[in-house]
C-alpha cells in the first residue's frame, strides 16, 4: 500500500492493517448469503453436532455403565464432570493458539485429538480409565467450542450474523435428542458389545468425517488481516470466487444493508505475548466486556447443565425407572433443536442483549417448575420448555459474547471465559448431586434458578447492543 505523507513507518503499517481490516469487513458483508455460507454452516454445524453429542453423553452414560463403575455419588459426579474438566484445560491452554496460529489450523488439531481419544474411551476397561480418557478428549472439545463461536462470528455477514450462528448451533443441538434416543433405545448389549461403547465409537467416527470436510474451510480473513494483511485480501478473493461474487468497488457498501460503521482500531503486534493480551482484556477499553463474559460463562452453566444435564438422575430420584428416565430425557431434549429454530426467527429482530436477559429469567422459572414437578406431564412439558429456553439462552449468550471483542484477541477472550464455565460445569455435578440427595430436586432447582437469574442483572448493567453493528465497531 502507498505510504502516507507525514507518518512514521510504524504508523503506516498500523494504518495499512486497519485499511485491510476495513476492506475485509466490507467485502464479507457484501457477499450475498448463498451456497458458500450454507456450506460453511453445514461443516461447522456437523462438527458441533458431534461435540454436543459427546457432551450429552456425560450424563447419559452413567445409567448405562456397569453397576460397579458408578456405585456412589462421587463415582457418578466424576464420570459426569470428567469431560467438563478436560474442556476447562482445553479452553484455558489452547484458546490462545487460535489467535496466534489461525482458526483453520486449530480446528483440525482439536478434532483429531478428540476423535482419537474418543476411540480410546470406547475401549476403556474400567471406570478410572474411562474418566481419564474423557478428561483428555474434553481438552479438544474445550478448545473447539470457543473456536466455533469465533470462526462463525468473523465470517458471517453483519445483518445475518446472529441468525446464521443460531442455524449452525441448531444443527449441532440435534445431537442431544439423538444421543438421548440412542441411549434409551439401543439394546444394552449389541453384538456382544455394551451400548455405551457403541455411542462413543459413533462420536469418534463422526469426528473423523468432519475432519475431512473441514479441510475445505478457508482461514478467517479477519484473522489474516491482523497477522498477514496481504494474505487476507487473497483469501477474500478466493472466497468471493467460491461464492460466485465479484469484489465490490473500494469504499462501497452493499445496498439495503443496515450496518453501523465505526473506525477500525489498529491491531496489536502479532507477536504480543500472553501477558500483553491479558493486559488488553482487563484494560480500560475491554474490562467491562471481559467481566461481563466471565459472569455469563460462570452463571450460564448453572442453567444449561445444572437444570438439564442431571435431569436423568433427578428423574431416578423421583422414582422413575432407568428406561423411563432416559425416555423422558430424550423427549425433553427436543427442546434443543427447537430452541435454536425459535432463536433463528428472533435473533435479528430483538437485541441479543435483551434475549440474554429474558431467557435467563425464563430458564430460572421453568427449571424450578421441573424440579418441583411430580407428574409425568408436568415433568415432560416443563422439561421441554426448560431445555428450549436454556438453549436459546446458551446460544445467544455465546453469539453475543463473541461479538464483544476485537479479532486479534477474540478467541483468547472467549476461551479463557469458557474455561471458567467448564470449571463451573465440572464442579457442578458434585454440588448438585449432593444437594439433590440432601434436600431434594425442588430445593436444588430453586437454588439454580436464583443463581441463573443473576446473569440477567449482569447483562443489563454491563452489556452493549450489537445487532446490525459491524464487529470492528462494537
Amino acid at each position: 500500500m502507498a505510504d502516507i505523507p507525514g507518518t512514521t513507518r510504524a504508523e503506516r503499517n498500523t494504518t495499512d492493517a486497519a485499511r485491510v481490516q476495513e476492506a475485509v469487513a466490507s467485502r464479507l458483508d457484501a457477499l450475498p448469503v448463498g451456497r458458500w455460507h450454507r456450506r460453511v454452516l453445514l461443516i461447522v454445524g456437523l462438527g458441533s453436532f458431534f461435540n454436543f453429542f459427546e457432551v450429552a453423553l456425560s450424563s447419559l452414560l452413567v445409567p448405562l455403565l456397569p453397576a460397579g463403575w458408578a456405585s456412589s455419588t462421587t463415582d457418578k459426579s466424576a464420570l459426569i464432570g470428567a469431560t467438563f474438566a478436560g474442556e476447562l484445560l482445553g479452553a484455558l491452554l489452547l484458546s490462545g493458539l487460535a489467535d496466534r496460529f489461525g482458526r483453520r489450523r486449530m480446528f483440525q488439531i482439536n478434532l483429531v485429538a478428540y476423535a482419537v481419544l474418543s476411540v480410546g474411551a470406547a475401549f476403556a476397561p474400567d471406570a478410572a480409565t474411562l474418566i481419564a480418557l474423557r478428561v483428555l478428549l474434553g481438552i479438544g472439545l474445550g478448545a473447539e467450542l470457543a473456536l466455533v463461536d469465533t470462526y462463525l462470528t468473523e465470517l458471517m455477514p453483519t445483518p445475518r450474523r446472529g441468525r446464521m450462528i443460531a442455524t449452525a448451533y441448531g444443527l449441532g443441538m440435534l445431537a442431544v435428542p439423538v444421543a438421548g434416543l440412542l441411549a434409551a433405545k439401543l439394546p444394552h448389549n449389541l453384538g456382544g458389545v455394551a451400548s455405551w461403547r457403541w455411542l462413543m465409537a459413533f462420536a469418534a467416527c463422526g469426528a473423523v468425517i468432519v475432519w475431512v470436510l473441514r479441510r475445505r474451510l478457508p482461514e478467517s480473513p479477519r484473522w489474516l488481516a491482523t497477522h498477514r494483511p496481504g494474505d487476507a485480501l487473497d483469501a477474500m478473493t478466493r472466497i468471493e470466487a467460491s461464492a460466485g461474487h465479484s469484489a465490490p468497488a473500494t469504499g462501497t457498501e452493499n445496498p439495503g444493508r443496515t450496518v453501523a460503521l465505526h473506525p477500525v482500531s489498529a491491531p496489536p503486534s502479532a507477536t504480543s505475548g500472553d501477558h500483553a493480551v491479558q493486559l488488553r482484556l482487563w484494560g480500560p477499553q475491554l474490562r467491562r466486556r471481559t467481566l461481563l463474559v466471565c459472569a455469563m460463562e460462570a452463571l450460564g452453566p448453572i442453567g444449561f447443565y445444572g437444570f438439564t444435564s442431571i435431569a436423568p438422575l433427578v428423574l431416578l430420584d423421583k422414582g422413575f425407572t432407568v428406561v423411563e428416565s432416559l425416555t423422558y430425557s430424550a423427549l425433553t431434549a427436543l427442546g434443543y433443536p427447537l430452541g435454536c429454530l425459535l432463536l433463528m426467527q428472533v435473533t435479528e429482530r430483538i437485541q441479543r442483549r435483551t434475549l440474554v436477559i429474558v431467557s435467563s429469567l425464563l430458564v430460572a422459572v421453568a427449571g424450578t417448575v421441573f424440579g418441583l414437578g411430580s407428574s409425568a406431564w408436568v415433568i415432560v412439558s416443563s422439561g421441554l420448555f426448560t431445555t428450549l429456553i436454556s438453549v436459546i439462552n446458551a446460544t445467544v449468550s455465546r453469539a453475543y459474547g463473541a461479538e464483544l471483542f476485537p479479532t486479534e484477541v477474540r478467541n483468547t477472550a472467549l476461551g479463557r471465559a469458557y474455561a471458567l464455565s467448564r470449571l463451573v460445569a465440572a464442579v457442578l455435578p458434585f454440588c448438585t448431586l449432593t444437594i439433590l440427595h440432601a434436600l431434594g430436586a425442588g430445593s436444588l432447582y430453586l437454588i439454580c434458578g436464583a443463581l441463573i437469574a443473576l446473569m440477567s442483572v449482569a447483562v443489563a448493567l454491563l452489556g452493549p447492543k450489537t445487532n446490525a453493528v459491524r464487529l470492528e465497531g462494537i
